[in-house]
Protein backbone atom coordinates (compact mmCIF):
# COMPACT_ATOMS: atom_id res chain seq x y z
CA UNK A 1 0.00 0.00 0.00
CA UNK A 2 2.67 2.65 0.93
CA UNK A 3 4.05 1.96 -2.40
CA UNK A 4 1.57 2.97 -4.49
CA UNK A 5 1.35 6.02 -2.84
CA UNK A 6 4.81 7.20 -3.07
CA UNK A 7 3.90 6.20 -6.99
CA UNK A 8 0.93 8.09 -6.78
CA UNK A 9 2.80 11.16 -5.02
CA UNK A 10 5.67 11.01 -7.86
CA UNK A 11 3.18 11.06 -10.17
CA UNK A 12 1.36 14.30 -8.99
CA UNK A 13 5.08 16.07 -8.62
CA UNK A 14 5.51 15.36 -12.36
CA UNK A 15 2.17 16.94 -13.32
CA UNK A 16 2.33 20.18 -11.58
CA UNK A 17 6.13 20.16 -13.06
CA UNK A 18 4.62 19.20 -16.41
CA UNK A 19 2.26 22.17 -15.95
CA UNK A 20 4.57 24.80 -14.51
CA UNK A 21 6.32 24.37 -17.65
CA UNK A 22 3.92 24.81 -19.95
CA UNK A 23 2.70 27.67 -18.30
CA UNK A 24 5.86 29.33 -18.29
CA UNK A 25 6.27 28.68 -22.02
CA UNK A 26 3.06 29.44 -23.17
CA UNK A 27 3.97 33.14 -23.93
CA UNK A 28 4.78 34.16 -27.74
CA UNK A 29 6.92 31.62 -29.89
CA UNK A 30 10.62 31.25 -28.64
CA UNK A 31 11.09 34.49 -26.87
CA UNK A 32 11.76 32.80 -23.87
CA UNK A 33 13.52 29.95 -24.85
CA UNK A 34 16.30 31.81 -26.36
CA UNK A 35 18.02 32.56 -23.32
CA UNK A 36 18.24 28.76 -22.62
CA UNK A 37 19.87 28.28 -25.56
CA UNK A 38 23.32 30.18 -25.14
CA UNK A 39 22.50 32.93 -27.41
CA UNK A 40 24.00 35.95 -26.76
CA UNK A 41 21.79 38.48 -28.93
CA UNK A 42 21.63 41.43 -26.77
CA UNK A 43 17.66 42.21 -27.90
CA UNK A 44 16.75 38.33 -27.86
CA UNK A 45 18.00 38.73 -24.09
CA UNK A 46 16.22 41.71 -23.33
CA UNK A 47 13.06 39.91 -25.01
CA UNK A 48 13.56 37.23 -22.16
CA UNK A 49 13.66 39.74 -19.17
CA UNK A 50 10.64 41.68 -20.70
CA UNK A 51 8.89 38.51 -20.63
CA UNK A 52 9.87 36.84 -17.43
CA UNK A 53 8.40 40.44 -16.02
CA UNK A 54 5.22 40.33 -17.47
CA UNK A 55 4.91 36.74 -16.41
CA UNK A 56 5.86 37.87 -12.68
CA UNK A 57 3.05 40.31 -12.80
CA UNK A 58 0.88 38.22 -14.54
CA UNK A 59 1.49 35.62 -11.32
CA UNK A 60 1.50 38.75 -8.80
CA UNK A 61 -1.28 40.77 -10.15
CA UNK A 62 -3.54 38.39 -12.15
CA UNK A 63 -5.13 38.68 -15.42
CA UNK A 64 -8.77 39.36 -14.53
CA UNK A 65 -10.30 40.94 -18.41
CA UNK A 66 -13.61 41.51 -19.82
CA UNK A 67 -14.13 38.12 -20.29
CA UNK A 68 -14.24 37.59 -17.19
CA UNK A 69 -17.58 39.52 -17.00
CA UNK A 70 -20.67 37.19 -17.87
CA UNK A 71 -24.03 38.80 -18.65
CA UNK A 72 -26.64 36.03 -19.12
CA UNK A 73 -30.43 37.36 -19.18
CA UNK A 74 -33.57 35.24 -19.48
CA UNK A 75 -37.65 35.64 -19.89
CA UNK A 76 -39.15 35.05 -16.21
CA UNK A 77 -41.98 32.92 -17.65
CA UNK A 78 -43.78 32.74 -14.12
CA UNK A 79 -45.41 36.25 -15.30
CA UNK A 80 -47.75 37.48 -17.55
CA UNK A 81 -48.53 40.76 -18.97
CA UNK A 82 -46.02 43.01 -20.10
CA UNK A 83 -43.01 40.29 -20.03
CA UNK A 84 -40.55 40.40 -17.57
CA UNK A 85 -36.50 39.69 -17.86
CA UNK A 86 -34.24 38.62 -15.43
CA UNK A 87 -30.18 40.04 -15.56
CA UNK A 88 -27.42 38.46 -13.94
CA UNK A 89 -24.24 40.15 -14.38
CA UNK A 90 -21.16 38.00 -12.77
CA UNK A 91 -17.48 38.34 -11.73
CA UNK A 92 -16.10 35.02 -13.16
CA UNK A 93 -12.14 35.92 -12.55
CA UNK A 94 -10.64 33.91 -9.67
CA UNK A 95 -7.43 35.85 -8.74
CA UNK A 96 -6.53 39.18 -9.14
CA UNK A 97 -8.33 42.45 -8.71
CA UNK A 98 -11.68 42.64 -8.54
CA UNK A 99 -13.17 45.10 -11.84
CA UNK A 100 -15.03 48.43 -11.15
CA UNK A 101 -16.82 50.57 -13.62
CA UNK A 102 -18.46 48.12 -15.29
CA UNK A 103 -20.36 50.06 -18.44
CA UNK A 104 -22.59 47.90 -20.39
CA UNK A 105 -24.03 48.57 -24.02
CA UNK A 106 -27.59 49.05 -23.61
CA UNK A 107 -29.42 51.12 -25.99
CA UNK A 108 -32.25 53.13 -24.70
CA UNK A 109 -32.47 50.56 -22.02
CA UNK A 110 -36.11 51.34 -20.22
CA UNK A 111 -38.34 49.08 -18.14
CA UNK A 112 -42.14 49.62 -16.97
CA UNK A 113 -41.19 48.04 -13.68
CA UNK A 114 -38.67 50.04 -11.44
CA UNK A 115 -35.20 48.56 -11.32
CA UNK A 116 -33.20 50.13 -8.44
CA UNK A 117 -30.79 52.54 -9.74
CA UNK A 118 -27.79 51.25 -7.41
CA UNK A 119 -27.98 47.72 -9.19
CA UNK A 120 -28.17 48.71 -12.87
CA UNK A 121 -28.24 52.54 -13.96
CA UNK A 122 -28.32 54.31 -17.73
CA UNK A 123 -26.47 57.21 -17.88
CA UNK A 124 -27.16 57.97 -21.38
CA UNK A 125 -27.95 56.07 -24.74
CA UNK A 126 -25.82 52.45 -24.88
CA UNK A 127 -24.46 53.21 -21.69
CA UNK A 128 -25.11 51.51 -18.70
CA UNK A 129 -23.64 51.40 -15.19
CA UNK A 130 -23.43 48.29 -13.29
CA UNK A 131 -23.12 48.28 -9.41
CA UNK A 132 -22.92 52.27 -9.04
CA UNK A 133 -19.57 51.77 -9.96
CA UNK A 134 -18.66 49.42 -7.23
CA UNK A 135 -16.39 46.66 -7.73
CA UNK A 136 -17.73 43.33 -8.36
CA UNK A 137 -16.25 41.16 -6.17
CA UNK A 138 -14.98 37.70 -7.50
CA UNK A 139 -17.87 35.04 -8.09
CA UNK A 140 -19.98 38.12 -6.83
CA UNK A 141 -23.44 38.32 -9.29
CA UNK A 142 -25.42 41.70 -9.50
CA UNK A 143 -29.15 40.56 -10.30
CA UNK A 144 -32.11 42.33 -11.45
CA UNK A 145 -35.19 42.22 -13.39
CA UNK A 146 -36.58 44.57 -15.84
CA UNK A 147 -40.23 44.72 -17.68
CA UNK A 148 -40.58 45.69 -21.26
CA UNK A 149 -42.45 44.16 -24.61
CA UNK A 150 -38.74 43.18 -25.85
CA UNK A 151 -35.41 41.99 -24.71
CA UNK A 152 -32.69 44.45 -24.80
CA UNK A 153 -29.36 43.20 -25.53
CA UNK A 154 -26.86 44.18 -22.76
CA UNK A 155 -23.55 43.51 -23.53
CA UNK A 156 -20.13 44.47 -22.16
CA UNK A 157 -18.65 47.98 -22.73
CA UNK A 158 -15.46 48.89 -20.43
CA UNK A 159 -14.41 48.31 -16.98
CA UNK A 160 -11.89 49.45 -15.07
CA UNK A 161 -9.55 46.19 -14.06
CA UNK A 162 -6.99 48.13 -11.37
Amino acid sequence: MSSFCICFLNLMILVIIISCNLGIHSGPPNKFLHSFHGENNQSARMESQQTRSSLRKLLVHGSCTSRDISISQSRDSSTSGIPRYIVQIANTCVCGCAPSNIHLHCGWFASARMVNRMTFKRLSYDDCLVNEGKPLKTSEIISFTYSNSFMYPLTFKSAKFC
